[in-house]
């Protein structure tokens, strides 16, 4: 099944599809990568967050064993998360990433946030989340200029063929672009119709920055993890207005949320544990919204961050 793509500013082309591995079950997660690669999903959004990158590793390892794909027809992602932002430690963490995966580069690699917490060796705990030892939540003094410096060397060294940035604002980065030698090549920000960040994606796209989506069905990826706005906001997949648009197309809802995405050039990753679903999320891009139908969903915004670092204290695994 062929998926449409988007060029990078470094030349590479992926798809505009692809499938995301937050949240997938360690127990069931070789078998979902597997099973996607099966239907026709070659780009797989993973982090060393989701703690699940040994699975998804066998999961590719079978599929190409089998002869369903081969390695450079796969995008593979991971995300360097925030105990790791020293450079030395930038290094310690690739390593382990590729080693996880039982690969020998990666396509794109995500400094996960703009966040220096204090290192965590891997035999203390990985990943380790929140946790930055017994005294509770600290930071380390890392300019982000130096992190990504160490991210550019993983492209040179042939670790990673493309860089990215996650979760960052608009004047975090302008000044990455101040300094940098290799433009991030993507952007990955929360995005849904009730947080279209339209300002940062415009500027964003006019520096040659693919922008990824993630949870592009809104609450409905948070609800599951008990988070309080989630459950008392409307779900996106259950509104009128989505729910309309979706039958005027004779599509689901979920596919009309993709495709409000997709059409604006914004790659998406969701993810399912049911095949037609996961047939349905790759054929987003088989039909067209009408530009008003564009701009009645973007008329949902109410800048509802669900993922909003400055309230990770209140969650109860905090440590």
């Amino acid at each position: 099944m062929a998926s449409k793509t988007i060029k990078l500013n470094n030349g590479i082309e992926i798809p505009l599809v692809g499938f995301g591995c937050w949240k997938v079950e360690k127990s069931i997660c070789a078998e979902q990568i597997y099973e996607a690669i099966k239907v026709g999903y070659r780009l797989f959004d993973g982090a060393m967050d989701y703690g699940n990158e040994k699975q998804i590793g066998e999961g590719i390892a079978k599929a190409i064993e089998d002869g369903l794909v081969k390695r450079e027809e796969l995008v593979i992602v991971s995300k360097l998360w925030n105990s790791y932002h020293k450079p030395e430690n930038v290094k310690k963490a690739i390593r382990r990433v590729l080693d996880d995966l039982k690969l020998d580069y990666l396509d794109i690699y995500y400094i996960h946030f703009p966040i220096a917490q204090k290192f965590v060796p891997f035999e203390e705990k990985y990943p380790p989340g929140f946790y930055c030892g017994p005294n509770g939540w600290e930071f380390e003094d890392v300019p982000l200029a130096v992190t990504w410096r160490a991210m550019e060397e993983l492209v040179e060294e042939g670790l990673v063929k493309s860089i990215g940035i996650s979760n960052f604002s608009g004047a975090l980065i302008q000044d990455l672009l101040r300094g940098c030698k290799i433009k991030p090549q993507l952007l990955q920000i929360e995005h849904h119709p009730y947080l279209t960040q339209e300002k940062l994606i415009k500027y964003v796209q006019a520096q040659d920055i693919a922008v990824v989506a993630y949870s592009s069905f809104g609450p409905q990826s948070f609800v599951e993890l008990n988070h309080a706005k989630a459950k008392d906001t409307v779900s996106l997949l259950k509104h009128d207005l989505i729910n309309n648009i979706a039958s005027a197309h004779n599509v689901t809802p979920a596919q009309v949320l993709l495709r409000w995405a997709t059409q604006r050039d914004i790659l998406v990753i969701p993810k399912s544990n049911q095949k037609e679903r996961l047939v349905q999320n790759l054929t987003v891009n088989d039909f067209n919204l009408s530009e008003e139908e564009i701009k009645q969903i973007s008329s949902l915004n109410q800048d509802l961050r669900f993922n909003d670092p400055w309230t990770w204290d209140e969650i109860p695994t905090f440590v």
